[in-house]
C-alpha cells in the first residue's frame, strides 16, 4: 500500500512536470512567433510606399511663383521617416530678380520632407551662369545640405568655390544666398586674379 502511494506521487510529479514543460514550450513558441511577426511588420513599415521614375517637383512661393525645382532619374519614398531617396538629382533654385538660376547636381540626394531640406551626396556640383549682375559661380564638394526655403546651404566637407577668376577652398562652409554671406570653417585658401593695370 505504501509502495503504491509513493509510485502514484512519483507518477503525478512526472505528469505535472510534463504539463509545465509543454505549457512552457508553447509559451516560448508563441513569444518567438510574435517577435518574428513584429520584425516582419517593422521591415514592411520601412518598405517604399511609392517609387517614381523620371520625375520633376516644383515648389511654389506663397505668391504662386516657382521657387525651386527638384528633378531626378528615380525617387523612392519611405513613409516611416518621410524621406525620399533621389537618384541623380538636379535642384534648380529660381530667383525672383534677373539672376540666372543656380543648378545643383549630385549622384544621390535625400529629401527630408519634415524639415524641408535636401542632403546632396557624391560628386556635388553647383553651377550659376554669368549675368550682368553677377560673375559665373561654381562649387564642388562631396556632401552638401541645402535649405531651399531659407536660400542657404552648408557642408562639413572639403569644397572648391570658383567665382569668376577667383577661387576659395577650405573644409566646412555655410553660405546664405539671400544675404550673400559665406563662412568658411577651416583651412581656407583664397586666390584672386592679378589686378588689370
Amino acid at each position: 500500500m505504501h509502495k503504491r502511494t509513493a509510485h502514484r506521487w512519483r507518477l503525478s510529479a512526472v505528469m505535472i512536470a510534463g504539463v509545465f514543460f509543454a505549457l512552457g514550450s508553447f509559451w516560448l513558441l508563441q513569444v518567438m512567433n510574435r517577435g518574428g511577426e513584429e520584425l516582419q511588420a517593422d521591415a514592411r513599415k520601412n518598405e517604399p510606399d511609392y517609387i517614381i521614375d523620371k520625375f520633376s517637383y516644383v515648389r511654389m512661393t506663397p505668391q504662386g511663383k516657382p521657387k525651386y525645382i527638384i528633378a531626378g532619374d528615380k525617387l523612392v519614398h519611405r513613409p516611416v521617416n518621410d524621406i525620399s531617396e533621389i537618384t541623380r538629382p538636379a535642384v534648380q533654385a529660381l530667383s525672383e530678380d534677373a539672376t540666372p538660376p543656380m543648378t545643383m547636381t549630385a549622384q544621390v540626394a535625400l529629401l527630408d520632407n519634415k524639415n524641408d531640406l535636401v542632403h546632396l551626396m557624391n560628386q556635388v556640383d553647383i553651377e550659376r551662369p554669368p549675368s550682368p549682375k553677377a560673375e559665373r559661380m561654381s562649387l564642388t564638394t562631396e556632401a552638401l545640405t541645402v535649405f531651399p526655403d531659407e536660400d542657404r546651404m552648408e557642408t562639413n566637407r572639403e569644397f572648391d568655390l570658383f567665382i569668376g577668376a577667383s577661387t576659395v577652398s577650405g573644409t566646412g562652409m555655410r553660405a546664405n544666398n539671400a544675404t550673400g554671406q559665406m563662412d568658411v570653417l577651416s583651412k581656407m585658401q583664397v586666390s584672386f586674379p592679378p589686378r588689370a593695370r
